[in-house]
Parts: C-alpha cells; structure tokens; sequence
C-alpha cells in the first residue's frame, strides 16, 4: 500500500513523493512517537509517523526513510537542536548563526541530493582534547550542515531503535541518564553482587568496523539511500593541519549521529547478556557486569572477549578488571559499604582528584586575577561538577572540600594585598582585632598559612556567596 506524501522545504516550497506505509497500525503509531517527544523533538505530522512504522515481514523499516528525514517539521526540529547545541565550525568555516540563511538559499539543492542518494558530507574537522589518564581523545566535528543533517536522520531512526534496545543499557537515550545507570548498579551491589566485571573497550569509538555495524543497520532499514548516506558520513576523511586522513574503520566523536550508531552496535552485546541472566549496566562503552563471585566474573570476562571478537572490537585488558565493586569506578562514581551494610554513593578518588586539581588551577596565586573573576570562574565549573555528583552520600567529604576552597580564596587574597602594611590595614578595615591583624601581617610571604589564622571574620563565607561562590555541602 501506499500514500502521496506531501513535504515543504525552509522555503515553503511543496513536493509530492509516494511512500509505502506497510503494515503500521494506530497503536504502533502511539507507542513510537512517545521517545521522540520525551526528547524535545516532533516528526508533527502522523502520516509521518506512520510511514516510519512501515514494515516488512521481515521486520524492516520501509524504502521512505528518506522522505521522513527531509520533512519539514523534522528539519525544523533539527534546525533547532543543532542551534541549542552550538558547537565550533567544521572545515568550511560555516558557524551555527549562518546555517539558517545558507539553508533558505540551499536547501531545494541539498534535499534533491538527499533524495537521489548523491549528497556528499564534508571532510570533518580533527581537534584533539586530552584525557584524564594523561593520553588524547580524538574528536571528529562535521560542518555545521553535516550535524544538521545528521540530527534530522537521528530524530527519525532514534525512536524506532530505541525501543528494542535492553532496558540497561543507559547512555545516550531519551529519558535516561548517567544517574539512572549509577543507581542500577547500586542496587546490583546492594543485592550482594559484590564482585563487577568492569570492561573498557579498547578505543571503541575509534575501531567500529564499518561492515559490522552497516550491516547490523541493513538488518533494519530497506531504504538503501539512507544506508548509502550513513556510510559515507562513516568513511568521511579527517582533515587535521591541512592533510586529510582517510577513515577504513570508526565512527567519529562529535556527530549527532554517532552514539546512536553505537548503541545499534553494542545492543548485540546487551541481548546476549540479558539471555544468560546477568546483572549489567551499560552506558555508551562503558558496561559493568555484577557476579557473587570472583570466578563467575572471570567466566564472563572470557565470555565478553569472545563476544566483543565477532564484532571486532577488543577489551583494553590494562583498565579492565573483575574486582570488588567498592575498588572500582563508573561514570565517575564509587560505592562504599555503611554501617548496617547499607551500599552507599561517592565521588570515585580520581574524579575527586581531577575536580581538586582543576580548582588548583583556577585559584592558583601566581596569577594576577580578582578575587570576584576567579569567584565566577570556579562558579562556572562548580555548578555543572555540583549538579552531577550530587548522587554522592558523602556530605561531610563535600564540607572539607568547601573549607578547603575557602582557605585556597583566603590565601589568594593574602597574596594580592602583598605587603605587610596593606595586609594589616586591609585586615583592620574589615573588622579583624589590631593584634591578629598585626599577626598575620607580620608573616609576610606564608600566604597559606596566614590563611588559616582566623581571618574568617575579616574574609568571611558570605564574602564568597555574595561573588556567586556555591557550596558543594547542603
């Protein structure tokens, strides 16, 4: 069966293309447009919705996919999600204020590329960032078009994956979150599965095998332009300091498109794991599997090797672990076991480090910088670093860690005032006694330790809330 299926461009423009509709029912209709409306995100037109549903016996999706992805309102929606995630431009210079007005000269152009199966992406832009672990992250960024492009196939593919996906599998999926993910594990652990087989894929992002997963997407999809197009934003070169780098395998980091792909991939994976019963989190690559055992974990880890082999993806044997849970991390948490064997959150030691270091950074008193400027900087990141780990059971830890802010800002502007003249009557004008401003002034250079000498009435906490410092404690 099928419909004549109408569509207006940016520019108002009308086309009319027949789509098959398949064997869509109302029902289905309703089931799948939930996601894609939890994310913000409206095909708007049911015909739309329906002709997404459309199937084969064979359970793949129909030969219109195309069409879904140049509809309008799904261009609108992309158009506005690309803007709200602004981001840097690719290789063409093009910025995301400019991608509206090359659309309304370009976009009967572009649509009949996209439509023939001719579109060509551009090269993406190479811009490395360094890990945690002392080593780079290779981030691949589209042009701004590209990420449009890739956000409107994204918003049709999006909802008809997702539902198949395992129910622990977290990262990147509407109404999920990293949260959701930590707290599952918790529960895992609180059950008495003590024992995590912590698995870390050897550069995932980087070695996805391009026929693997286009044919676990061919499994799915029947429209062969759609395929053709995810292919070529696949082998898309890199260019990095004018050279271009060919890419035989990986998806790049930095396109809407790409976790999706990687779920699709790794799903494999989850099913296996749910038919032999395992307990399991997974969020992105990273996945957590919860044994009683130490030799249960082990079986599973030689299982996984095998598994992840038929994909051609490798565990890095080096970060990877079966261990007690409370030794490990995940998504940047820790467990630790309370009095009456409650399981409990906390930030893990090494993000802990990396926020303490990151503060050392900005509070450092070799720069000359105010007081109010390195007050908003740490605001900024404190906020987001805040509201992540908020998770965390640890309210005295995130006390000492405010103390310790406080005593940093105290000691920066010690540093400042320099002499020991303007220290005392800086002290004085602010309410601290003649003989502990005297004190501390006397002690010239010991900036940090002049910091912890009472001076918290002449430099008090409120000083700090009132240049937006926020506190981590509640």
């Amino acid at each position: 069966m099928v419909a004549i299926y109408r569509d207006e461009g940016p520019n108002g423009e009308e086309s009319e293309t027949l789509v098959s509709l398949g064997n869509a029912t109302p029902q289905k209709t309703r089931q799948l447009v939930l996601p894609l409306e939890a994310q913000g995100e409206t095909l708007g037109a049911e015909r739309s919705v329906e002709a997404l549903l459309a199937t084969h016996d064979n359970g793949r999706l129909g030969t219109g996919l195309m069409e879904l992805v140049c509809e309008r309102r799904n261009l609108q929606a992309a158009l506005k999600r690309v803007r709200k995630n602004k981001g840097s431009a690719g290789i063409d210079g093009m910025t995301v204020d400019e991608l509206g007005p090359h659309l309304k000269t370009h976009w009967p152009m572009l649509r009949e590329q996209l439509l023939t199966g001719r579109y060509q992406p551009s090269l993406v832009r190479r811009h490395a960032i360094p890990k945690s672990d002392g080593g780079v992250r290779e981030l691949g960024i589209p042009t701004v078009l590209d990420r449009f492009i890739q956000q409107a196939i994204l918003q049709v593919l999006s909802p008809c994956f997702d539902m198949s996906f395992s129910e622990y599998s977290y990262g990147f999926r509407p109404g999920r979150r990293a949260h959701d993910a930590v707290v599952q594990a918790q529960r895992y652990v609180q059950q008495g599965r003590r024992i995590v087989v912590d698995v870390d894929l050897e550069k995932f992002f980087d070695r996805v095998n391009h026929d693997v997963l286009m044919g676990r997407l061919a499994n799915r999809i029947k429209d062969k332009r759609l395929l053709g197009l995810i292919r070529r934003y696949l082998q898309a070169g890199m260019m990095a300091d004018g050279v271009v780098m060919r890419r035989e395998e990986g998806t790049p980091q930095g396109g809407p498109l790409s976790p999706l792909l990687a779920n699709i991939l790794l799903d494999e994976v989850d099913k296996e794991l749910e038919k032999r019963g395992h307990s399991f989190v997974r969020y992105a690559d990273d996945l957590n599997i919860y044994v009683r055992s130490k030799r249960a974990g082990e079986r599973v880890m030689e299982a996984l090797r095998g598994l992840y082999a038929k994909l051609k993806l490798r565990i890095n044997e080096s970060k990877s672990a079966v261990a007690r849970a409370t030794e490990r991390k995940f998504l940047g948490f820790s467990f630790w076991v309370a009095p009456g064997r409650e399981v409990k959150r906390r930030v893990a030691p090494q993000a802990l480090s990396r926020f303490k270091d990151r503060v050392r950074e900005i509070t450092r008193r070799v720069v000359g910088q105010s007081l109010a400027h390195v007050c908003e900087r740490l605001r900024v990141y404190m906020v987001g670093w805040k509201g992540y780990f908020r998770l965390a059971d640890t309210p005295r830890v995130f006390a000492d860690i405010d103390g310790w802010i406080r005593h940093r800002l105290r000691a920066l502007q010690l540093k400042q005032w320099k002499r020991g003249t303007t220290i005392y009557r800086e002290l004085r004008a602010r309410g601290l006694s003649s003989s502990a401003a005297r004190q501390v002034a006397a002690n010239g250079r010991r900036w940090w330790r002049n910091s912890s000498m009472k001076i918290n009435v002449a430099l008090p906490n409120k000083l700090f809330e009132g240049m937006g410092l926020p506190r981590l404690a509640p």
